[in-house]
């Protein structure tokens, strides 16, 4: 059962979704909420798997809820609810650990996909989409930030896949342009992240982006 807490403001948008997910066998709602403590607090008496986080709630926000969730240690994927495909709190919700992000009018069928997407660990955003995300305000100078403090921990060979992920190549295209396996792209791409303490692939491309790859 995936046990999923919604976080907006605005009470029609919660029952939708509520009435969406509740209507799925393996799908459990804890809880719905109308600002950013109420969302931080249910989240840790509740432990969901997955937050549909809104990015304007009165209180704190959605990225600074997301960031005391994530920093709290809890294993709860966020996504990120926002009504404009290129936002320009994606990029913030990302860096601080989200797992992507939804647009609110996404059809219902690849939202209830989303969400056991990312319980089974994969980073919501189609890698095309997080690339032109990232790359749009990280490349904003007053987005630009240092490498990341462990990015000198990975191998050469580390950083050119992780460079190929911010280009948005899957592993397939990865292994191909490479001429090596699939699996070991996987390989290098774990590893990556582990050293760089990315929860995702999403959050991989952030920190590589910082680190003056993928550009």
């Amino acid at each position: 059962m995936i046990r999923v807490l919604i976080a907006d403001d605005q009470a029609l948008v919660r029952l939708g979704l509520r009435a969406l997910l509740d209507n799925e066998p393996d799908i459990e709602v804890v809880g719905d909420v109308a600002d950013g403590l109420s969302a931080v607090s249910v989240a840790a008496q509740t432990h969901p798997d997955v937050i549909l986080m809104d990015v304007r709630m009165p209180g704190i926000d959605g990225i600074e809820a997301t960031r005391r969730v994530v920093s709290s240690g809890a294993a709860t994927r966020i996504v990120v609810l926002t009504t404009f495909e290129i936002d320009e709190y994606i990029f913030d919700a990302l860096r601080v650990g989200a797992s992507g992000f939804l647009l609110k009018d996404t059809r219902p069928t690849d939202l209830l996909d989303a969400v056991r997407g990312v319980v089974a660990g994969g980073a919501l955003l189609s890698p095309s989409v997080t690339r032109r995300v990232v790359k749009t305000f990280v490349d904003r100078p007053s987005r630009k930030s240092a490498p990341h403090p462990r990015w000198s921990s990975l191998t050469e060979r580390e950083q050119e896949i992780a460079a190929l992920v911010a280009e948005g190549l899957s592993n397939d295209e990865i292994a191909e342009r490479l001429v090596i396996s699939p699996a070991t792209v996987r390989t290098h791409v774990g590893r990556a992240m582990v050293k760089l303490g990315a929860r995702d692939r999403a959050q991989l491309v952030v920190f590589t982006y910082q680190s003056g790859l993928g550009r």
